[in-house]
């Protein structure tokens, strides 16, 4: 990351999930089983509070201003300044003096900072009425799929209290982050921790060795010219060979 690359592509060239790389760079705490917490801290400390360079700058918002002035382009500021259009786009959209919808560098500036400080609290701990819903529900046996869409009917017009169901999850298999007091395992599955999730090429297959497959098997035993290759229909064969034989006491 050190040399411009983005998290995912780091994590891509070390062979670890995106997840993983976000707990390295930006630590984590991770509690024990005594319950005491143990604290990693990020494997990289920004220095002199210098932001990533993938945000705009105060020069860049100055230079975007200026030449809106003069007349360019949205497309033409982007070339510029280096930056993709859409870049331009939403910083015009979402920083502009929603007075006047006047776009003004320095006030841009502080509310694009201000955004970024946000809580880092979450939601189930800075409202105790959200976090009591949750847990109550949860105690009903409710899912937090459940838990999640019947928010938006309890809280109507609140969507500071509308919560997604990975929140949810996370809260339960991490108490001690998102807020709830309930302990693991709590869910209507008995389940304590995450299944681990693979991509499609990490899958592993049900048998340490792998045989052949039913589309893989040679030509000759769709004739079913060799005996052996006629084992598949024994069943069936089995079946078909008895159903005449009902009378062989008689006879």
């Amino acid at each position: 990351m050190a040399q411009g690359m983005s998290n995912s592509a780091a994590c891509r060239e070390v062979g670890v999930n995106r997840k993983t790389g976000y707990r390295w760079t930006y630590g984590r705490t991770v509690k024990a089983a005594t319950g005491e917490d143990y604290v990693y801290a990020p494997i990289a400390e920004k220095k002199d509070g210098r932001v990533s360079d993938r945000f705009l700058s105060e020069d860049e918002r100055v230079q975007i201003a200026d030449l809106l002035c003069a007349g360019h382009s949205l497309r033409s500021i982007a070339r510029r300044l280096g930056r993709n259009a859409s870049t331009i786009s939403r910083e015009l959209h979402r920083n502009s003096n929603p007075a006047t919808g006047a776009y003004q560098p320095f006030q841009a500036q502080r509310r694009a900072v201000a955004r970024r400080a946000r809580s880092k609290e979450g939601k189930l701990r800075r409202d105790p009425e959200l976090k009591e819903f949750v847990e109550l529900h949860l105690g009903k046996r409710w899912s937090p799929e459940q838990i999640s869409r019947a928010l938006p009917a309890a809280f109507p017009g609140q969507p500071e209290r509308h919560l997604s169901t990975e929140t949810i999850y996370q809260a339960i298999y991490l108490p001690h982050r998102g807020g709830l007091d309930r302990a693991p395992g709590q869910l209507r599955t008995r389940r304590k921790h995450r299944r681990k999730r693979r991509r499609p090429d990490q899958r592993l297959t049900r048998f340490r060795i792998t045989g052949l497959t039913i589309k893989e098997r040679p030509a000759e035993a769709a004739g079913r010219a060799v005996p052996g290759h006629w084992e598949g229909d024994c069943a069936t064969r089995s079946c078909t060979n008895l159903s005449g034989l009902t009378d062989w006491r008689g006879s």
